[in-house]
């Protein structure tokens, strides 16, 4: 029987979402999505934001975007969704200062949620978020590593709290040796499946550049089960190497922002793996989702044909075709040979 394990692109929490969560329900913010949450054996999620009250906003550089969420509501309501991990490597996670990452890291720990690219040092920040699911008949370890290339300044090193950053180049030897050291640390944990949890890149941007696509190759060659990306609040394409899918960029599942009438920054998926009894990933549904009232839903007939129409127009140049399988896309990952583009 097989598991599955669900990827969300940004969670963003504070602003108006925090707003509105002071006077609804803690599962509100997951809209009619719940169920369907619940119902997965694994969660991993980019938590846009930090969890705190406490702290002043970031202002030893420009920064006109701070977020920041109460844990005495987020900390439920991700323990309601069922989320199992979170990607801290973005550029939020010192909106609030060293005080209010330090919230957020304590306030997952205390709820066992599993955490990374994010730390007290450069050394925490390069751990894994390591996680199981199912039974003893049937379970499955898995282990993310998250980077991010966003915001310099919020870069932990040997004695200063931040993200796990690096420059997403190939050629970058940097990039090679710390992204390598994260992989050593999550295999000590024997994972069957190991996840890249990646912020990378400017907002907006609809296709990934190339250099991104050589990394997401790396890594896949490297023995990544799948890639995570996001940051660019729209999705991007799908790419599949060496059996590994490639979410260049997962979009947003839910936040406040101002949406883009043509990009549609609202809209977005859920998107499942579904690992087989041996461990290995067998195919990758993407079920539609929008944004509104700041809370996240299964998407509408229209947004959800439009959600897998631009899927499968920005997948094509990477060789990657879908089946349809009711309202959700459906990549099986069994041969990847046709699904290998070029750069």
């Amino acid at each position: 029987m097989s598991l599955r394990i669900g990827f969300t692109g940004d969670v963003m929490l504070g602003r108006l979402v925090d707003d509105r969560q002071r006077d609804r329900s803690v599962d509100a913010v997951w809209g009619n999505t719940l169920e369907r949450l619940r119902g997965l054996d694994g969660l991993v999620i980019n938590l846009e934001c930090v969890l705190s009250t406490r702290g002043r906003k970031w202002t030893r550089t420009r920064r006109p975007f701070h977020f920041r969420a109460d844990p005495d509501w987020a900390v439920p309501a991700l323990e309601r969704a069922g989320v199992d991990a979170c990607a801290l490597a973005n550029n939020h996670v010192l909106d609030y200062e060293e005080v209010a990452l330090r919230d957020t890291l304590a306030a997952l720990d205390e709820a066992g949620i599993a955490r990374s690219g994010a730390g007290e040092t450069i050394d925490e920040a390069l751990e894994p978020a390591a996680f199981s699911v199912g039974d003893s008949n049937g379970g499955l370890d898995v282990a993310v590593v998250s980077f991010t290339d966003n915001t310099p300044e919020y870069a932990a090193d040997e004695e200063s709290p931040g993200t796990a950053r690096v420059e997403f180049d190939v050629d970058d030897t940097t990039m090679r040796r710390r992204v390598r050291k994260a992989f050593e640390r999550a295999r000590e944990t024997e994972p069957d499946l190991l996840v890249a949890s990646l912020h990378w890149g400017p907002n907006m941007v609809t296709e990934p550049p190339a250099s991104f696509r050589a990394v997401g190759r790396w890594l896949a060659e490297e023995g990544v089960d799948i890639v995570h990306g996001h940051s660019a609040h729209v999705f991007q394409g799908i790419e599949v190497h060496d059996g590994t899918p490639i979410i260049y960029d997962a979009g947003d599942f839910v936040d406040d922002y101002a949406v883009d009438d043509e990009r549609r920054n609202d809209r977005s998926f859920l998107f499942v793996l579904a690992v087989g009894p041996d461990g290995r990933p067998t195919d990758l549904r993407l079920h539609p989702t929008e944004i509104d009232g700041c809370a996240v839903h299964v998407a509408s007939p229209d947004a959800a044909a439009w959600a897998r129409d631009r899927m499968r127009d920005l997948s094509e140049p990477f060789g990657t075709a879908f089946d349809r399988d009711g309202e959700a896309l459906v990549l099986s990952l069994g041969d990847d040979e046709s699904n290998d583009g070029e750069i």
